[in-house]
């Protein structure tokens, strides 16, 4: 059980409308809203119950006012009252009750479901990105310089927040904050000494909360005595951090919950119980706030960190919890995010070797961005167990190369009937997965099927997709490979098709695979994976290796000359699309760097003897698989990049719309409009569907793309184009996932 503070998300007003509430509550698992007057006193409470019975019994009308609606008769309990008043209401029926003030205003809801705080907007909870703190305290050193510094490298780090620390010396301290108090332990000295020099002054402060704010990044502030709260409030800080050692200054406490802004506390150098009383005592001031498991010693021992208590911790804060860590490295913090931590908080230096206590224990730029990253992996890895377990796109392709199949053991007739002594289990996986075999068993054969063939469910269902000359604009075929094009074609009627090479392709006689003349345009799909594990990448940074990828294009552009003279447009540039390179596998490169790369492809282009062909550049995802595993890529996956190389080079590409869409997924574009911007520079395109960031290739209808305003785009800005569906494995059982897509596109498009 805990307390959500983000009240926001539980309130209405009492003028809203039925209809929307209703929106309200569907975006809420609690379905419970509380109905709030104008002068924002909690009124009744609001379940789809109560709009139902309302719609039912007394009115249709969505655009009634909520009130008419609002159950008055609800229970709550007040803020000062014991917090296991409100958990002894809950029951099945009763999953919240809201905590109100003596005002009657909404302070926090009691409930099941997972406690939230915000900061400034930006909400902080168990179904958001952990919140990390970038902890510069003092270690500027009193320089308002080097604070500034310190503030752009945490940006550049990647931090959510920046925070520094305030006290007044004269309140603060028994002898006024005299550093040169001989009656003073060594260790009181010693601090008094290091804060009179390394101080901001309140001028100083109100500078770099105004600089963090032109950056874009949050700033807060530990303020260690009343004084220092007061002129942070002045200044319009977001919300307090409290440090460990005044955890259990419960004066303070009540000062800064009277603000009325979120708390973060640090629960070092405290007991349970005191821990307990600083719960009890913010909850009954109404104060929203967070809980940070901490060990305040400077470096602190592994063995003393104690990380499963945050587990603990969360059941006695009731509320969202993090991790504040004094240890060395970021190992720590990074295993604290599956045990629950949603904020993480770590020092922030430029020097451990600076003076001062927390330099030693703080983390250098690139180690604080090391961290963010390692944070950010494991908070994606992390996942749901809401989530079915599901083969990743990865994984299906590796499946495919490791896995093993159904095949037939001998010459299998049509109409003959399937026998276990027929069928072995061979690699590689492209067909029926080997637990599948006995579904076969007495089955009547639908097609012949040669020895060594594989297998696949249309064999168990008893359905064989036929090619068919299909109504759909421009001019489509599918890809193929030299080996199964003769037979894979065959009743389609194609108007083109698209020979997609490997690195072996290239050393074969095409006479044993082409012959006389096809009645049908041709376009060529450069392999990515060449001899001795060579990834095409004509803009490497090494130079050897580019030059390798500009030998290693020739070839292909040789043997598209060669295989043109067999197709009608062999009179004509024939496209070949190529995946130009710029991937990475640390992450991406920053758009700033990415010109020159772009000028590199310009310039690979221009050692090649391109007589007779046309490069085109293929839009990329921004995670590409390679084999099995997963990249990042960074060239022609923009769609303002796109187009300036297009016109800077008179260049023009293959628009994959897979691709696109997962790019426009992952970046928040509109993918019709990049299509629309975009589709005037394609000569041939890439057609399947989508979904997420990297689920490409997918089977018409199998992902979330609308193919109508695509294909209107295309039409209007590209009606020369000519394009394929470039499904995952469509190939398979003679193309039949290729003549699935084009009748599905056939339904979709519908050009009468």
């Amino acid at each position: 059980m805990y307390i959500n503070r983000d009240t926001d998300s539980f309130k209405i007003n009492h003028t809203a409308t039925l209809l929307q509430a209703l929106e309200k509550l569907s975006q809420k698992k609690t379905k419970i809203l509380f109905v709030v007057d104008h002068n924002e006193a909690v009124v009744g409470a609001l379940a789809d119950g109560d709009v139902r019975r309302y719609l039912i019994e007394k009115s249709q009308d969505l655009n009634a006012p909520v009130i008419n609606a609002t159950n008055k008769d609800f229970l709550y309990i007040y803020n000062d009252q014991p917090i296991s008043n409100g958990y002894n209401l809950l029951s099945t029926k009763i999953k919240n009750v809201p905590i109100l003030d003596k005002s009657d205003l909404l302070v926090g809801v009691i409930g099941n479901d997972e406690p939230v705080i915000e900061v400034a907007g930006r909400k902080i909870g168990d179904q958001e990105p952990s919140f990390i703190i970038a902890e510069i305290g003092n270690n500027h050193n009193g320089s308002l310089k080097l604070a500034k510094e310190l503030v752009d490298l945490a940006v550049d780090a990647g931090a959510d927040c920046v925070k520094f620390q305030m006290r007044d010396m004269a309140s603060m301290y028994n002898n006024a904050g005299d550093d040169d108090d001989a009656s003073q332990d060594l260790g009181a000295q010693y601090v008094l000494d290091l804060l009179k020099r390394f101080q901001l002054s309140d001028d100083e402060f109100e500078e770099i909360f105004a600089y963090c704010k032109q950056k874009g990044i949050l700033a807060l502030c530990t303020p260690f005595d009343e004084a220092s709260a007061d002129k942070l409030e002045k200044i319009g800080v977001a919300g307090f951090k409290v440090a460990s050692a005044d955890l259990t200054n419960h004066r303070l406490l009540k000062h800064l919950a009277a603000k009325k802004l979120p708390l973060i506390l640090s629960t070092g150098m405290s007991v349970e119980q005191e821990i307990i009383a600083a719960v009890e005592l913010l909850e009954k001031e109404s104060a929203s706030f967070a809980l940070l498991h901490c060990n305040s010693t400077y470096p602190a021992p592994f063995k003393d960190v104690n990380l499963t208590y945050l587990e603990r911790l969360k059941t006695l804060g009731r509320t969202v919890v993090g991790y504040s860590g004094h240890e060395r490295g970021y190992a720590i913090p990074v295993a604290s995010i599956p045990l629950g931590a949603k904020i993480v908080e770590k020092h922030f230096t430029v020097d451990k070797s600076m003076e001062g206590n927390d330099h030693k224990v703080s983390l250098l730029p690139e180690e604080f961005k090391e961290m963010v990253k390692a944070i950010r992996a494991v908070e994606e890895s992390l996942g749901s167990p809401n989530i079915s377990k599901t083969i990743t796109q990865g994984e299906m392709m590796n499946r495919e190369t490791l896995a093993k199949s159904v095949v037939a053991d001998v010459n299998i007739k049509k109409g003959d009937v399937i026998t276990e002594d027929m069928l072995a289990i061979k690699s590689p996986g492209k067909g029926l997965a080997p637990y599948k075999l006995s579904e076969l068993v007495n089955r009547v054969a639908v097609r012949d099927i040669p020895k060594n063939d594989f297998l696949y469910q249309s064999d168990i269902d008893g359905t064989v997709v036929q090619a068919q000359k299909y109504k759909l604009p421009l001019k489509y075929g599918i890809p193929v490979r030299y080996h199964d094009f003769a037979t894979i074609c065959k009743g389609g009627e194609l108007e083109m098709i698209e020979f997609h090479l490997s690195y072996k392709d290239l050393s074969v006689d095409i006479k044993d695979y082409l012959s006389g003349s096809y009645d049908m345009d041709v376009a060529i799909h450069a392999p990515e994976l060449f001899e001795n594990d060579h990834v095409l990448d004509l803009c490497s940074a090494d130079e050897e290796y580019r030059q390798q990828s500009i030998k290693h294009m020739q070839r292909v552009i040789d043997m598209a000359r060669d295989v043109k003279q067999y197709f009608r447009n062999k009179n004509e540039r024939v496209c070949i699309v190529v995946n130009c390179g710029g991937f990475t596998s640390e992450g991406f490169v920053p758009a700033e760097e990415r010109q020159a790369l772009y000028d590199k492809v310009a310039d690979a282009f221009s050692k090649l003897d391109t007589e007779g062909v046309e490069l085109i550049p293929q839009t990329m995802p921004p995670f590409p698989w390679h084999f099995g595993g997963q990249q990042y890529h960074n060239l022609f996956v923009d769609q303002d990049e796109i187009i300036e190389f297009c016109e800077k080079y008179n260049s023009r590409i293959c628009f994959d719309l897979s691709h696109t869409a997962l790019a426009c997924n992952y970046y928040k574009w509109d993918l019709y409009e990049f299509t629309r911007h975009v589709a005037k520079y394609s000569a041939h395109h890439h057609i399947s569907d989508a979904k997420g960031a990297d689920g490409e290739g997918l089977q018409i209808g199998d992902g979330e793309l609308d193919f109508v305003p695509v294909f209107d785009a295309l039409i209007k800005n590209a009606p020369k184009s000519t394009w394929i569906p470039e499904i995952w494995q469509g190939h398979k059982n003679n193309g039949e996932g290729f003549w699935n897509s084009l009748n599905r596109l056939e339904n979709i498009i519908n050009l009468d």
